[in-house]
């Protein structure tokens, strides 16, 4: 970062709003990055830069700096779900499709909030006769077209711009309950802080999901295996399996692996 310049440049060009998710993404890798940083690294105008990072800054997502941006709180930071669809779209469906194999007919399954469990969720007609336990208003959307899917929404207070539910009334409901496999998103995992979330609401209605399953499933794309958030909602040890993508360094793998944790790489 000395040299004023990023380490890798973008290899091709990007839409607008995959070069907003990919500036967040620099950000809080590097803590801070500079207006001239992101023009060279996306090969554009600065003043493209600068209008990309205005409306960031507007969406309160970052703050910007004389010259450059930074996130305003790195642990806490957390997309909304109108910024995340699209990204890793491609990866996201893969992991998707392999933990449908793990999805048996006559199933109680419960699907967690998140990009990648919607794509799941996307690809549930495929199976016959099952119980789905849901949290996430465009998760019910899609199941509810499904004659074959009985579906069980968990109350609580909506948490807005994220069309998911949380709270004690909800953790309440989901207590009550037992389900086969869990299909957990997550902001963060790793060996030493296990599975992560900024929000402390949306935690506690994860560790109710987790402690009804038999088996915990985690979905997420391989930007976030090694990172951690603020609030933890898993022990690494209560998690049977990791799905993600080809992007997993092999020492990251490794270690969870050898916590006794199958790791599922799609392709």
């Amino acid at each position: 970062m000395g040299d004023n310049r990023l380490e890798i440049k973008s290899k091709e060009p990007l839409y607008a709003e995959e070069r907003k998710l990919k500036i967040l993404d620099l950000i809080k890798e590097n803590d801070k990055v500079s207006v001239i940083q992101l023009r060279d690294f996306f090969n554009v105008s600065g003043a493209t830069i600068r209008n990309d990072l205005r409306e960031l800054e507007s969406s309160n997502l970052l703050k910007r700096t004389h010259g450059g941006a930074m996130l305003k709180n790195k642990t806490g930071f957390e997309l909304d779900s109108q910024h995340k669809e699209g990204y890793l779209q491609a990866e996201k469906e893969s992991i998707a499709e392999m933990a449908l194999d793990l999805v048996e007919d006559g199933d109680t399954i419960i699907l967690d909030t998140g990009t990648t469990t919607l794509e799941l969720a996307k690809k549930l007609s495929e199976k016959r006769n099952l119980t789905v336990v849901i949290n996430d208003i465009q998760i019910a959307r899609y199941l509810e077209e499904i004659e074959d899917i009985n579906i069980i929404f968990i109350g609580g207070a909506i948490r807005k711009k994220f069309h998911c539910t949380v709270g004690t009334l909800g953790t309440k409901m989901i207590s009550e309950l037992a389900v086969d496999k869990a299909f957990m998103a997550t902001n963060g995992i790793s060996v030493k802080r296990g599975a992560t979330t900024p929000e402390i609401s949306q935690a506690e209605t994860k560790k109710a999901m987790i402690a009804i399953a038999n088996k915990v499933i985690v979905l997420c794309d391989s930007s976030k295996i090694g990172r951690s958030s603020f609030a933890q909602f898993a022990e690494i040890q209560q998690v049977d399996i990791i799905i993600t993508d080809r992007g997993i360094e092999d020492n990251l793998r490794k270690g969870f692996e050898s916590q006794g944790i199958e790791v599922m790489v799609a392709q």
